[in-house]
């Protein structure tokens, strides 16, 4: 129980004193007061993180929303997404610095070095942690056994170490990638999972509601299409934005980040040699004598065309690289889009499986219906036949005279000329509704 409430409750920030004292102060009258005018501003937007960086080592720490700006290189509107106050549709922004994830309950920032995950108490969110904990520390082992692998081949020449070490680890994407690959497969495993639970519940449901039709089976029913309806819709955006990524090779290039971070960190050490070049010429140019006619020296135009040349055939070499490397990011995103396809796939069986269950129900309620207007049909002319009898007797039974009366087996002619008729009528009236079609006889 302790244990639990450790986990709920945030850890209590390092300036939590510094801001109490702050806030109570003598003031100039001697009485004890209290300073609110920056409280506002101390305990805006911190919010509990999960870093894991890119070794597998995880932390937590309390991060305002301006500190994570700076941090990442972000809009607000980006950040935004992350709000776990507000539901957002599943998203994936590439950006300069970092790739800003919204899967679900998965909602993290990816950047170069390390992934930034809000702490949250969701097995999932947690999944997702020890995954890519996992998946990190096993490529450093693979990275270990990889580099030592041409010795220990020389010393058993009969064995290639290359080719088993490639083997068991194929996992070359960057760092970034693999953090984007652990997001999608848990995004989709959550996604699958429910549509799995959906389907072990609708089945039955759906073959005992055409068994037995009944309001509670209706309400259940309707319960579940609207459960199913919702989480297709998730699917469904899912797909949509794997399938946008896969279709801009622009966005994908957008999120190398590792690469984009290699060729800044090479542009900075080249303007860093550059920088000295240009030290060691000033210096050199301090002793030189200055000629009275001004030209411009023909090491700095070297400099500048050296400078050139190399800054564009590191772009185009960096270019070329990134669309070639765009395979890789290309393949990852389709053999996820596969699967959260297939789950897109089982809903819509589900759904066309309720659909005709509806459809058979509604067949089921106009086969009745029509059992009912038959039933009504043959009643109504039943009575019609019955009606002839009250006819006659209304006619023998008015105040006048008929020599009729007199004869004592007339009230038995009577009786069965009537039902005669009225026999006749009858089956005349089902013949006519059975050439007509009107009634299966």
């Amino acid at each position: 129980m302790a244990d639990l409430k450790e986990r709920l409750l945030l850890p209590k920030p390092a300036s939590a004193f510094s801001v109490r004292d702050s806030l109570y102060k003598p003031a100039a009258s001697g009485w004890l007061g209290v300073d609110v005018s920056g409280l506002k501003k101390r305990g805006q937007g911190l919010r509990s993180w999960i870093r894991v960086d890119a070794n597998g080592n995880s932390q937590e720490m309390e991060v305002d929303k301006f500190t994570m700006m700076r941090r990442c290189d972000l809009p607000a509107r980006d950040l935004r997404l992350l709000d776990p106050m507000f539901v957002y549709p599943s998203t994936i922004l590439g950006r300069e610095k970092a790739i800003v994830v919204n899967l679900e309950q998965i909602r993290c920032i990816i950047t170069a070095d390390e992934v930034l995950l809000l702490n949250s108490l969701d097995s999932y969110v947690l999944q997702y942690v020890v995954e890519l904990q996992r998946r990190l520390q096993g490529a450093e082992v693979g990275e270990v056994w990889q580099s030592a692998g041409p010795e220990l081949s020389r010393r058993r020449g009969s064995m290639n170490f290359d080719n088993m070490l490639a083997n068991a680890y194929p996992d070359y994407l960057p760092f970034e990638f693999r953090a984007l690959e652990v997001a999608l497969e848990t995004a989709c495993s959550f996604l699958d999972s429910q549509a799995a639970e959906l389907e072990i519940e609708a089945y039955p449901l759906l073959d005992e509601f055409t068994s037995k039709i009944s309001t509670l089976n209706l309400e259940r029913v309707r319960r579940l299409k609207s459960r199913l309806v919702a989480l297709t819709r998730r699917v469904q955006k899912v797909r949509d934005e794997i399938e946008q990524l896969m279709d801009d090779d622009g966005d994908m290039a957008e999120m190398y980040l590792t690469e984009k971070k290699r060729h800044m960190e090479s542009s900075f050490y080249g303007d860093q040699s550059l920088m000295g070049i240009r030290s060691i010429d000033g210096l050199l140019s301090v002793s030189a004598p200055i000629s009275p006619v001004s030209s411009p020296p023909g090491g700095r135009k070297l400099e500048k065309s050296l400078s050139i040349s190399r800054s564009r055939q590191e772009s185009v070499r960096s270019s070329e690289s990134v669309v070639n490397r765009i395979e890789e990011l290309e393949m990852l995103l389709e053999a996820y889009f596969v699967v959260i396809d297939s789950t897109l796939n089982k809903l819509t069986s589900l759904k066309e499986y309720i659909d005709d269950t509806e459809d058979f129900i509604n067949i089921q309620l106009d086969n009745v219906r029509n059992q009912l207007i038959q039933f009504e049909l043959l009643l109504t002319t039943a009575t019609f036949v019955v009606a002839i009898f009250a006819v006659v007797a209304g006619i023998f039974g008015m105040n006048f005279p008929v020599p009729l009366f007199n004869d004592p087996d007339a009230f038995k002619w009577v009786m069965i000329i009537t039902g005669v008729s009225g026999l006749i009528m009858f089956c005349l009236f089902l013949w006519f509704y059975k050439y007509r079609r009107l009634m299966p006889l």
